[in-house]
């Protein structure tokens, strides 16, 4: 549990913005709170990576907003939101976690920060993540190792680790981050709080070289799923730079504060989608909390479910990929680190012929799924094989006791999921023997978020674990 709390930073964001309202809090004091508790915390953590100079007078200008009755309908106002340090900010240092970048400042802000500015936030700053997004496990050559706030020894999980680590610990309210393989599962996870992939489109990843990117999506993180759901309400909508589009008109606040939001909802309840093996602890974890919301009137059941196939399919669309991202820099390849540099290679790898299959692989993972999602309204699964690792590994050497045949093999269970397109919400739903945080990931139906965000904010109620004692 929290160490102090009548400390407004580590209230969630939907009671933050409320005492705003009630002008009970200012947006100046939460973040001269805030910054405090970076000062104190991040040396120990190293979440946040870049400081933003002009947090505070951005804070007083909403003050003085709120004086005048002009901020009212601003749904973030005030609140502390950090940037993943692959995202631009204007003025601020965007390093990608990358030697190449070391000094690189931002002259613009990337759309989804716009429109978080617009709602209201305050960017406190960046966070830490592994170079240029690519690895489970976050540290770099420029900023170092993140530490996960429940035990500094372990790994917070990548690659939006920094923005993951600073929720759990208070230093943010908002974290904004991108998945591919995970990368807002896999933390939120091994940190005790929510993330959510949406569907592709649904928040534009501008600017962008790879505008038909359906493999990685910018998203939101934070403590709980009512915060994600606010926090996605700003970042979401089409625009016209985008060719990939949702539907508009919609309402995710709301949807995750719904009463009830489980009775009646078809649960299926799948250990180990990959095939790979689990962690007995998470595994335990996961099935008492899956089968727990029969208490309030879900109906759950347990299937077989084995999509191992669709293993392959993802490594090879995500060679492609990295090699579409990094194309600017392949002269540079010398220069990357050996987890960029390898992925790359893996993609220069691959063949016409690789690539072909590996759409026949998606398109089967997509009907199969969606077959399913036909006689339940979620697929449940533990979001991790394993626990966290310590810190210092590049990542873990066994699942479930067994070795792994790939480096990559213990994040499957997320970036299997990523193939298929789905919303897919990463929510806390216990902790293991070892007093860790297990996550639960939630699937539901093509662009249907507001469903999930209800399912995750329903189990995370009935499953709360509180914040780590730091």
């Amino acid at each position: 549990m929290p160490e102090d709390t009548a400390d407004p930073t580590l209230l969630g964001a939907c009671a933050q913005r409320a005492l705003i309202a009630r002008r009970e809090l200012l947006p100046s004091e939460l973040i001269e709170r805030t910054l405090q508790r970076i000062e104190r915390l991040n040396p120990r953590l190293n979440a946040v990576v870049t400081l933003s100079p002009s947090a505070l007078d951005e804070a007083r200008a909403l003050d003085r907003r709120l004086e005048r009755g002009e901020g009212e309908s601003l749904p973030l106002c005030g609140l502390p939101v950090g940037i993943k340090d692959v995202t631009p900010v204007a003025g601020l240092r965007c390093t990608y976690g990358s030697p190449l970048y070391r000094d690189h400042v931002a002259g613009e802000d990337a759309l989804v920060v716009r429109r978080l500015r617009a709602a209201g936030a305050v960017i406190v700053g960046k966070t830490n993540t592994p170079e240029f997004a690519t690895g489970g496990n976050t540290f770099n050559e420029v900023f170092g190792r993140t530490h996960n706030p429940w035990n500094p020894e372990l790994s917070a999980g990548g690659s939006t680790g920094g923005g993951a680590a600073a929720l759990a610990s208070g230093m943010i309210s908002i974290a904004e981050g991108t998945d591919l393989g995970g990368s807002l599962r896999i933390p939120a996870s091994f940190c005790g709080i929510v993330g959510l992939r949406p569907s592709p489109g649904l928040v534009p990843t501008w600017p962008s070289d790879y505008i038909w990117d359906t493999l990685q999506v910018t998203g939101p993180m934070a403590r709980t799923a009512a915060d994600v759901a606010l926090a996605l309400q700003a970042m979401a909508g089409n625009d016209p730079r985008w060719p990939l589009a949702q539907p508009g008109g919609r309402d995710f606040v709301a949807a995750a504060g719904r009463e009830a939001p489980l009775r009646a909802r078809r649960f299926a309840y799948c250990p180990d989608i990959a095939g790979i093996g689990v962690d007995a602890g998470i595994e335990q974890v996961a099935r008492e909390a899956a089968f727990a919301l029969r208490d309030a009137d879900a109906e759950v059941e347990e299937i077989e479910l084995d999509v191992r196939y669709a293993k392959e399919a993802f490594l090879a669309l995500r060679g492609h990929w990295m090699v579409v991202q990094q194309l600017d820099r392949l002269e540079r390849k010398a220069e990357f680190g050996d987890n960029l540099r390898g992925n790359v290679d893996a993609g220069l790898a691959r063949t016409t012929l690789e690539l072909a299959a590996a759409e026949h692989g998606r398109a089967r993972l997509c009907a199969e799924l969606g077959e399913l999602l036909e006689s339940f309204d979620h697929l449940i699964t533990p979001s991790m094989a394993v626990p966290p690792f310590p810190v210092s590994e590049n990542y873990p050497t066994e699942v479930g006791g067994q070795p792994m045949q790939t480096y990559v093999d213990w994040i499957a269970p997320t970036f299997i999921l990523s193939l298929s397109g789905l919303p897919v919400a990463s929510v806390p739903c216990g902790l293991d023997a070892a007093g860790l945080p297990v996550g639960l990931q939630v699937v539901g139906r093509r662009a249907a978020e507001e469903e999930v965000l209800a399912a995750a904010a329903g189990i995370q109620a009935r499953c709360p674990i509180g914040l780590p004692q730091l």
